[in-house]
Formats: structure tokens, C-alpha cells, sequence
């Protein structure tokens, strides 16, 4: 799950110049980033998520690294995106999957054009043409994207416009970088830098996160924009340029490793993985294509960026359960949220004597208190950051539940043996 570099130059705690790249993954990816970043602030004590000097981030990592830079506290991030019980920024996960009806229009109606230009050049060359491949043209009114991601900007534009937050790269404390790749081109392009800062944070955001297939890409100066994993995973180089002396990476998607799930006895669902279907192999497919680029690109900075600490948190290769949750899915967030808030506690735990040194370094002491604390959840320990601030109305709500819930336990505890439900 981890993966650091030993070897950095020694430098005084207080001087340590900290970031952070958070990697993609869809819904599934964020969640799994909330849960899991949720675990690090609080057990890591000295380090300050929302104080960092570098943020970088790709795709659903966009959506993390813009809230950490924009000084949402993890704590506050799970009360919007993962229990929903923010009054002032209300979520409802239906406008990841809502269809891009205005797509779908604008393509259909160059379909009888396209038929027509078709047939045309197929009488034109009956003999070098099939009709078959004359009617390839029609491709072109295929919709670019099947689900909106209109929605999705305009939540973020709303969410970064409340009093305290911004929307614009310039106005932040420290620099936030959203990478993106231009359609046209296929190059990443850093938002946030020089000549890109005066895109929005929302828009370059959607631009991240445009998944080609799933979402249509984003239009931003005459440019088109997809998805930032394009060309590389994590683009954690974006971040190391700024001369940083410790680098946290967070990757949400590994290939599952069947094998290695059968050892540890862990349930894999099915025998073979391609028992499991189309959906399965592409999943594994798609996983293993950008895990390998990110296994490359991490040896190449053990070279290129010698006196930076970089230590990689990600899944186990035998976690069965990330790898069979579907990555679009944003209905079972509570425990992909909890889960990865316990395996990274787990992990912290297990590779204490590798970390503890190389986080001392930068002024960061793991807290034992927190970590062998079994009873600690990521639910209660975000509401028992937000209960202070929370509403009179929030905390009367609370109340009304617990009240509620109580007088039903009280209901089957008191019902007589054979009516009890």
C-alpha cells in the first residue's frame, strides 16, 4: 500500500515544504480519497491537510485536492459528500450519472445530414466502398459523452462561492494544480499555473474529470479538455518541480490480485476473474493500464527528485472489496468511506517502523492514541469535529433520531416473547 523514498537531505522540521497528489478514480476513487485522507489528518499529528504548500490533483483527485486547497477540513468534506447532512451544500448524487440530454439532441440532429452524405459517397464509389463502410460516417453522431457533468460544475462553482472559499486558482494561499489533457493536442495542461489560473477552479475541475465516453469534454479558451489521466496517473512530478521535501500520493486503484486474496482468505466473488464477465476484465484491465504507468513514474523519481520524500498510499492488491465495487457507484459511500479510513489506520500501523523515521524528519509524529483506538470510525470522529459548530437546527434534528431510535429499541425490548418483529 506504500511506497516511499529512504533517501532525502536532512532538513530542519519547521522548514519542511509538504504536498500533496491525489490520483483518480471516479466516485468510488473520491470516496475512498475522503475516507482514507480523513484517516491521515487526524492520526498524523504535525500535519495539516488544509496548510499544505502543494495540492495535485487528476480527475476525481481534482475534486479532493480543490476542497483541501480551498480549507474544507476532511471532517467537513465527509459531513457534504459522504453522511449528506449539509444544509448549506446539499448533494444529491444523481448529477454524476445525469444523461447529457443536450448532447444526445445536438448529435441526433446531424444524423439525416450524415445518412445523406453517406449514401451520397457510396454512389460516388459503389466499387471502392461498401455501403457498410460508406455508413461509418454516422459514427460522428454518437453523443461524446453519455452522462452531463454541467451539474457537477455548477455544484463546485456553488460550494466555492460561500464566504470564506474562492474559485479562482490566484486567490488561494497555496498553489493548487488540477491537470488536465487537451483533446486536440493530447497534452496535459496544468490549470492553476501561469496562463491557466484564470480558469475557474470549477471548470477546470470538470475539465480533470471528463472521462472520454462517460462525460463530454469541457470546452475552456476554444480548447477541449478530457480527463488528466490521459497521459499520466497522478502527474505527481507537477508537484515535486516545486522543490517540495516531502510528497503524500494517494492512489485509489489497484489491480486485484486474486492469488494473493485467496492466501489471506478473503472472499474474491467469483473463482477466476473472467468468470466474471466483460464488466470485470475491463475493470482489471483499466486498473492494471494505470497502475503500471504510476509504478514507472514513481521509480523515476527515486532518481529525478533524490532529496524529496514521496510515501504512496493505495489499496492492497488483495482487497477484494475495492476491486468489486463498482467505480461509478456513489450509493454504498458510507462504508467505501469507512473502509479505507481503516485500512490506511491499519497500514499506518503496520508500517510504523519504516514511517515514524522519515515523517519525523518533516516535523510529523504518528499519534498511537488515535491509530489503536478500535473504536474510532470515520462518522465519529467527523461529527465529533463538526458537532461544535454545528446548527442549533443540525443538533435538534440529532436529538429528534436518537429519541426516536431509542423508544423503538425500547418497543422490541418490551415485546412479548413471539411478537417481537
Amino acid at each position: 500500500m506504500l511506497v516511499t523514498q529512504p533517501e532525502s537531505i536532512q532538513r530542519q522540521a519547521s522548514g519542511s515544504r509538504i504536498g500533496l497528489a491525489i490520483a483518480g478514480g471516479g466516485p468510488v476513487g473520491l470516496v475512498y480519497e475522503i475516507g482514507a485522507l480523513h484517516a491521515l489528518g487526524e492520526a498524523l499529528d504535525g500535519l495539516d491537510l488544509n496548510h499544505l504548500n502543494v495540492y495535485v490533483g487528476v480527475s476525481a483527485g481534482a475534486v479532493m485536492a480543490a476542497l483541501l486547497a480551498n480549507r474544507l477540513s476532511t471532517g467537513q468534506i465527509c459531513h457534504i459528500f459522504i453522511s449528506n447532512e449539509s444544509e448549506e451544500h446539499p448533494l444529491d448524487p444523481r448529477i454524476f450519472l445525469m444523461p447529457a440530454l443536450g448532447e444526445y439532441w445536438r448529435r441526433l440532429s446531424s444524423a439525416p445530414r450524415l445518412l445523406l452524405e453517406a449514401f451520397w459517397r457510396y454512389l460516388q464509389n459503389p466499387f471502392d466502398l461498401s455501403l457498410l463502410q460508406s455508413l461509418t460516417r454516422l459514427g460522428k453522431a454518437l453523443p461524446s459523452g453519455f452522462f452531463d457533468n454541467e451539474p457537477i460544475y455548477q455544484y463546485l462553482a456553488h460550494l466555492w462561492s460561500a464566504p470564506g472559499r474562492t474559485d479562482d486558482f490566484r486567490q488561494l494561499k497555496n498553489k493548487l494544480y488540477v491537470i488536465a489533457v487537451d483533446l486536440d493536442t493530447g497534452e496535459s495542461v496544468k490549470f492553476g499555473a501561469p496562463g491557466y489560473d484564470h480558469v475557474p477552479i470549477s471548470r477546470a475541475v470538470q475539465a480533470s474529470s471528463a472521462l472520454p465516453g462517460l462525460y463530454p469534454p469541457v470546452e475552456i479558451d476554444g480548447h477541449s479538455f478530457v480527463d488528466g489521466a490521459l497521459q499520466k496517473t497522478m502527474h505527481a512530478s507537477v508537484a515535486l518541480q516545486e522543490e517540495l521535501d516531502l510528497l503524500l500520493c494517494l492512489n485509489p486503484l489497484v489491480p486485484f490480485d486474486a492469488r494473493l486474496a485467496v492466501q489471506a482468505g478473503r472472499p474474491t466473488h467469483v473463482g477466476r476473474l473472467v468468470e466474471g464477465g466483460l464488466p470485470v476484465v475491463l475493470s482489471q484491465m483499466f486498473r492494471a493500464l494505470i497502475h503500471s504507468r504510476l509504478q514507472v513514474s514513481m521509480q523515476k523519481y527515486d532518481t529525478e527528485f533524490e532529496h524529496t520524500d514521496l510515501i504512496l498510499f493505495e489499496p492492497n492488491r488483495d482487497d477484494a472489496k475495492m476491486f468489486f465495487t463498482n467505480v461509478f457507484s456513489f450509493s454504498g459511500r458510507d462504508w467505501v468511506c469507512e473502509h479505507a479510513y481503516q485500512t490506511i489506520r491499519e497500514d499506518l500501523l503496520a508500517r510504523r517502523a519504516e514511517l515514524e523515521p522519515i515523517l519525523a524528519r518533516h516535523g510529523i509524529r504518528m499519534r498511537m492514541d488515535v491509530l489503536e483506538d478500535r473504536n474510532r470510525h470515520y462518522y465519529t470522529s467527523a461529527r465529533e469535529r463538526q458537532s461544535s459548530a454545528a446548527p442549533k437546527k443540525y443538533r435538534s434534528r440529532l436529538t429528534r433520531n436518537l429519541g426516536t431510535a431509542l423508544d423503538q429499541l425500547q418497543e422490541i425490548v418490551s415485546a412479548p416473547a413471539g411478537h417481537a418483529r
